[in-house]
C-alpha cells in the first residue's frame, strides 16, 4: 500500500465505479430510482459532477482560480447536469460516464503532489484539497450504488 494520496484516491474512485457498473445490467433501465430519475439520470448526474471536478482540479493544477458551477446550490447543479443531457440516449450517457471518470483518474495521477495537498476552491465555492473534494464524490457514488442495489434486492424479494 502506498502513502501517496493520489493513488489511494484513484483506487477508491475505481472501486466506487466498479460497484455501480456491476449493478447496471441488473436494474431495469426504465425503473425509477428516485422520483424523477432512472439509472440514465443517475449516470448523467455522476458524469456531470466528474465534469465539475475535472474543471476545478485542472484550473487548480494550472494555477488558475477554479470556477464554481455549483455555487447556486447542489440541487440546482444536479438538475442542470441531468437537463443538459436530456436528449441523449442511455448508451451515450454511459460512454460519457466512463470517459469522464477516465479523464479524472488521469488528471489525478498527473497532479503534482504539492498541488494535490494544497487547498483550492471546490465546485460549490468552499475551500478544500483534492482528498476532501474526491472523498465526497467517492462516497456519493457508493451511496447511489447502494440505492440501486436496494431496489434490485427489493425486486428480487418481491
Amino acid at each position: 500500500m502506498t502513502d501517496d494520496p493520489r493513488t489511494q484516491l484513484i483506487d477508491q474512485l475505481k472501486l466506487a465505479r466498479a460497484e455501480m457498473i456491476a449493478l447496471l445490467d441488473e436494474i431495469d433501465k426504465n425503473r425509477k430510482i428516485y422520483p424523477l430519475w432512472t439509472i440514465r439520470e443517475i449516470l448523467a448526474h455522476i458524469a456531470g459532477w466528474d465534469d465539475a471536478i475535472i474543471a476545478s482540479l485542472s484550473a487548480h493544477v494550472a494555477g488558475r482560480e477554479p470556477g464554481t458551477p455549483a455555487m447556486r446550490g447542489v440541487d440546482v447543479y444536479n438538475a442542470e447536469t441531468v437537463a443538459t443531457r436530456e436528449g441523449l440516449d442511455y448508451d451515450h450517457i454511459y460512454r460519457e460516464y466512463i470517459r469522464t471518470r477516465d479523464i479524472l483518474i488521469d488528471l489525478i495521477g498527473n497532479t503534482p503532489l504539492d498541488k494535490a495537498t494544497q487547498p483550492f476552491i471546490m465546485p460549490w465555492g468552499e475551500q478544500g484539497d483534492m482528498k476532501s473534494l474526491l472523498t465526497v464524490f467517492i462516497d456519493h457514488e457508493f451511496d447511489h450504488a447502494g440505492d440501486v442495489r436496494k431496489l434490485i434486492s427489493d425486486a428480487l424479494n418481491a
